[in-house]
């Protein structure tokens, strides 16, 4: 959350032109942001009040490790195979000591909380990432991102529970995890909507430097060295 506030702070008045999109990107990002308004927002913070700080952690934490096999598949496509090899033995644990990820006892014994997805795999096989995209409901993504909707889907432990469990199990939870996502987003959306003369430039462009610092694992080169950079001139020179 640090970096990605750093991130939002340092690209207030940024612009960004690699977005064919924009004209369509703007309204679905008008239309999630009046779904917001009307819905999650108001109920994170009310979540925020109403839920003891010991207990949103676990909430997060569960759904940090039903996810997590994702982090581990992606390791192992990135060639990152010792980190990799960590990281299903923190699964293993948080899932088991961790009362089904619960609780987080890998953490307390050396084995680091990483973040991969499919978008940063196929950025470190030199997959160019396109133009920006904003979905509705789920909000800023890119071309190359997308297929991670697939990949995080067939890797979530909740996905498969949820083809058999019944609807008064899997709802709920579907209706926590929104919360709890939208909750840990509360900080950055305020400095958001306080700093930004365009919020959809803003967002556009601290969404690109936070995946650029995800890529990079926290070293992203300069914008003059960076092949994965997002400039006017490439647009203008393919005609986009």
């Amino acid at each position: 959350m640090v970096a990605w506030m750093t991130l939002l702070a340092g690209c207030a008045t940024v612009e960004n032109h690699h977005d064919p999109l924009e004209k369509l990107n703007r309204v679905t990002d008008g239309f999630n942001t009046v779904l917001d308004k009307l819905t999650l927002a108001p109920t994170a913070r009310g979540y925020g009040q109403v839920t003891p700080g010991p207990i949103r952690t676990i909430v997060s934490n569960f759904f940090d490790n039903s996810v997590y096999m994702n982090v581990v598949l992606n390791d192992f496509l990135q060639g990152k195979a010792a980190q990799g090899s960590a990281d299903f033995g923190r699964f293993l644990i948080n899932s088991t000591l961790g009362v089904g990820g619960l609780f987080d006892p890998a953490s307390s014994i050396g084995l680091t909380k990483h973040d991969e997805d499919f978008g940063q795999t196929l950025a470190k096989w030199g997959v160019g990432q396109g133009g920006y995209i904003v979905y509705p409901f789920f909000g800023p993504n890119s071309y190359r991102n997308t297929p991670d909707f697939i990949t995080a889907t067939l890797t979530d432990v909740l996905f498969w529970v949820s083809l058999s469990a019944a609807p008064a199990v899997t709802v709920p939870l579907t209706i926590l995890k929104a919360i709890d996502k939208r909750y840990r987003l509360i900080a950055a959306a305020n400095l958001r909507d306080d700093m930004a003369l365009d919020p959809y430039v803003f967002t556009r462009e601290a969404w690109r430097q936070h995946r650029e610092y995800l890529i990079y694992d926290g070293n992203p080169p300069s914008a003059q060295s960076s092949g994965d950079d997002w400039e006017q001139d490439d647009w203008e020179n393919d005609g986009g």
